[in-house]
């Protein structure tokens, strides 16, 4: 009885806290913000737009942006949006293999005849219609790679072709990460020691799902980059974007 009681307000505490994070989330938005969200398919907590013109309204210098994960484009049209409102003429760069946590590429979807592949396919298609649509004076350099394969090329300076056919050289400083790729604890912290390797000093990166609540796990890591004396914490909006600072 006593253990049940006890799960019961740790429950409590935790719906609490998430209430609390729900109210004091800073946002903005506007016109082009809200018709963009209902017609562009993603996963996308409103705190993230805020802790994104931040990032973009002080970004340091005209080095790239990147945003490791896209699925359908909603980040990566809203991330063009506000380097166009800020007057920054920052070029986007993107990294999507569209390959899904715990979705197997052989398998259904539930009881249905579509396939995961199906889906992956569908997916990437959408992302290019939708940045297409939506941005099309300023369309990221997206490259089909997992974030690893990405990084390896992009140490390299390889010239490579985008999902739009046009040929992009990779390399050099970064002013902006925003990783949303694979949630594993292993995945992120990867992806940020390797954007940390071109990430320029007093350049911003911004972890997706990363607030104290979240169940992908991701406290453990911000703690860590707490204690790096190089970064220093921006916000938690919920989630955590930090700033280079050596």
């Amino acid at each position: 009885m006593i253990k049940k009681f006890i799960r019961l307000i740790k429950k409590f505490r935790k719906l609490f806290y998430v209430g609390m994070q729900y109210f004091s989330t800073k946002t903005i938005s506007d016109g082009f913000i809200n018709w963009l969200i209902f017609a562009n398919a993603g996963m996308l907590n409103r705190g993230n737009i805020y802790a994104m013109k931040y990032a973009v309204d002080n970004l340091p210098s005209t080095n790239p942006v990147l945003e490791i994960g896209s699925f359908c484009g909603l980040s990566t049209n809203l991330i063009g949006y506000l380097l166009q409102t800020s007057g920054k003429k920052n070029r986007i760069f993107s990294c999507d293999k569209w390959f899904f946590e715990g979705a197997e590429m052989s398998r259904n979807i539930g009881e249905s005849e579509i396939s995961f592949r199906q889906y992956r396919e569908f997916v990437k298609a959408n992302f290019i219609r939708n940045v297409e649509f939506f941005s099309p004076h300023n369309k990221p350099y997206t490259v089909e790679a997992f974030s690893d394969d990405f990084f390896k090329l992009w140490e390299k300076n390889e010239t490579v072709s985008d999902v739009f056919g046009r040929n992009i050289q990779l390399g050099g400083k970064i002013s902006f990460g925003y990783i949303d790729g694979n949630h594993n604890y292993n995945f992120v912290k990867r992806d940020f020691e390797n954007l940390d390797r071109y990430l320029e000093t007093g350049g911003y990166v911004l972890f997706d799902d990363s607030s104290d609540s979240d169940s992908f796990g991701l406290t453990r890591l911000m703690k860590e980059i707490k204690q790096k004396i190089n970064y220093e914490l921006v916000m938690k909006n919920p989630n955590y974007l930090f700033k280079k600072i050596t």
